[in-house]
């Protein structure tokens, strides 16, 4: 899957892939506040995923979804600054039925996202050079007149 990574404007950067786009900005007084960060939609879809797993079993189940969220910490190693554990409460209505609990929080534990931090990838860092386009020498010569 590729995603087109672009730069809008300011400290506007954001992620395009089929149909959708993800804009991230930064904060103020640095970018324009327009958008989360990339960190902060980075740790977005971790419980968004979770989510969405949740949100399946209990449809699936026909169990009604109306006090149920997540809510997502974060602990930070003091001496890094990075993230060293993330905990993730399904937070439950009392008519939830007890005999589903220990299945949702299964459920919640497939995410994508968690996976992917238990295998994580490697990463490849290079650059390319694109071709021109027609479309960037028209500009260019549009420019020089």
């Amino acid at each position: 899957m590729d995603m087109i990574i672009d730069f809008p404007g300011g400290l506007r950067v954001d992620a395009h892939f089929g149909p959708y786009t993800i804009p991230t900005d930064q904060p103020p007084p640095y970018g324009a506040g327009s958008a989360a960060t990339p960190f902060t939609t980075f740790l977005a879809s971790i419980g968004t995923c979770a989510g969405i797993y949740v949100l399946s079993f209990c449809q699936q189940r026909g169990i009604s979804t109306e006090g149920i969220r997540l809510v997502q910490r974060l602990e930070v190693n003091p001496m890094t600054g990075l993230i060293s554990k993330v905990l993730l409460d399904i937070q439950l209505p009392p008519s939830f039925p007890e005999k589903y609990k220990s299945a949702v929080i299964r459920s919640a534990d497939q995410c994508a996202v968690k996976k992917h931090f238990e295998h994580p990838p490697q990463f490849e860092i290079f650059t390319s050079v694109t071709p021109e386009t027609e479309v960037d020498l028209n500009l260019e010569l549009a420019a020089a007149d």
